[in-house]
């Protein structure tokens, strides 16, 4: 039989090792902390579902992400999670029924068949927020500014915001009676701004006024005051389009007043998530990821399939490329107390309350010298003097 490496991991699986651990595990508690004071409850979902459940909502994307398996249980098909997003939406809808707005968050790993784009990993640890029961531009603010207040917690420099709104296409693609191979080439050929293609494909529309406006979503894109052109741009298009650019309006002003420091980018020909979201879609970015550093947006009526409808908007990151992007500190490890391998009075119960009071404290095994306490990160040494264990420092 062939030698097998045993120590390998499959391609894009990563172990975290200790320093890493350390400030990854310390951004969780410091985020989950940050969501709770926002008023979002914590829940944990499974690793592991029936796959119609993990793919509710999600569109082809997800399930091209999600590995599969039979139960050999029930016979059944189960999916190990690649998005928590509709495992919340499960719970909203159906586990917990609550009648008003509810605020639901969430931090575990999940895994996905394929790294995204610009990245090599398949393992992730996804943190997310996610407001449920609530249609109005409130709720799509506060989730943004609670995703902006996560970016700068963890102390990531350089943040610029996206904002798009996939309901302005849609509603004028709608309009157009576009569908099947024809919208998709369109919605391809958007999302590459390849003018050319754009032009010809709207050139088929016999209502030239909105053959004009989705040729116009093209060169859409900028700062605030793309949105005072586009109303120029699309002016008689059907109402929820210009309802649509009036929210994205209302969110620039708020947002611009919140975090005036934070540059505003919208582009509404970026179509991101576009068979998941139903609205507001946005994603913070920060120069040399090559990709977004958190995202999210509005996905209503994602519970239906669970037996009720519910306005639904939340964001989510990878914690360990927030971690990477960021500077949490995860505590110092060269800041801790060596105690003897000994067998004196009084040694196990002040190391007790040593580590009750919150210090990091290493109890020798038997051989060990005081000389390997600087190769645990310890500073420091109990010492058994006339008047008991003490505290001294270390000196090597």
């Amino acid at each position: 039989m062939p030698t097998v490496d045993r120590w390998l991991l499959p391609d894009g699986i990563e172990e975290v090792l200790p320093e890493e651990a350390a400030r990854t595990e310390a951004a969780r508690r410091q985020l989950l902390d940050l969501f709770s004071r926002w008023g979002y409850d914590l829940v944990i979902t499974p690793h592991i579902e029936y796959l119609e459940s993990l793919l509710t909502g999600s569109g082809h994307d997800l399930e091209l992400q999600t590995f599969k398996m039979i139960d050999q249980m029930s016979g059944r098909m189960l999916g190990l999670r690649a998005d928590i997003t509709p495992q919340v939406a499960r719970i909203d809808a159906h586990t917990l029924g609550a009648e008003g707005p509810s605020r639901l968050c969430y931090c575990g790993s999940v895994l996905h068949t394929l790294p995204r784009p610009l990245s090599t990993s398949r393992s992730l640890i996804q943190l997310g927020a996610e407001l449920y029961g609530d249609a109005s531009s409130a709720s799509d603010i506060e989730v943004i500014a609670l995703m902006l207040e996560t970016l700068a917690a963890s102390r990531v420099e350089g943040v610029h915001l996206d904002i798009g709104h996939v309901g302005i296409y849609r509603g004028l693609v709608e309009a157009a009676g576009l569908e099947g191979a024809v919208e998709r080439a369109l919605f391809n050929a958007l999302q590459r701004k390849a003018l050319d293609e754009v032009q010809e494909l709207t050139s088929r529309i016999e209502q030239p006024a909105l053959a004009a406006m989705l040729c116009s979503l093209a060169e859409l894109s900028g700062g605030v005051e793309i949105l005072e052109r586009a109303h120029i741009m699309l002016d008689g298009a059907p109402e929820a389009i210009l309802a649509a650019l009036d929210e994205l309006a209302e969110i620039a002003q708020v947002i611009s007043q919140r975090y005036p420091k934070v540059p505003l980018y919208f582009d509404l020909a970026e179509l991101r998530g576009y068979h998941y979201h139903t609205g507001v879609t946005f994603a913070a970015f920060v120069a040399g990821t090559g990709q977004s550093i958190a995202q999210g947006g509005r996905y209503d009526e994602i519970g239906r399939d669970f037996g009720r409808a519910r306005p639904a908007t939340g964001f989510s990151t990878d914690l360990r490329l927030l971690v990477a992007c960021g500077e949490i500190d995860g505590g110092r490890r060269d800041h801790g107390i060596w105690a003897p391998h000994a067998s004196q009075p009084g040694l196990h119960d002040k190391v007790m309350q040593l580590r009750q009071a919150g210090e990091r404290v290493i109890v020798a095994l038997p051989g060990q010298l005081e000389a390997e306490a600087v190769d645990f990160g310890c500073d420091r040494i109990l010492h058994f003097a006339n008047d008991g264990w003490q505290v001294k420092e270390l000196h090597i």
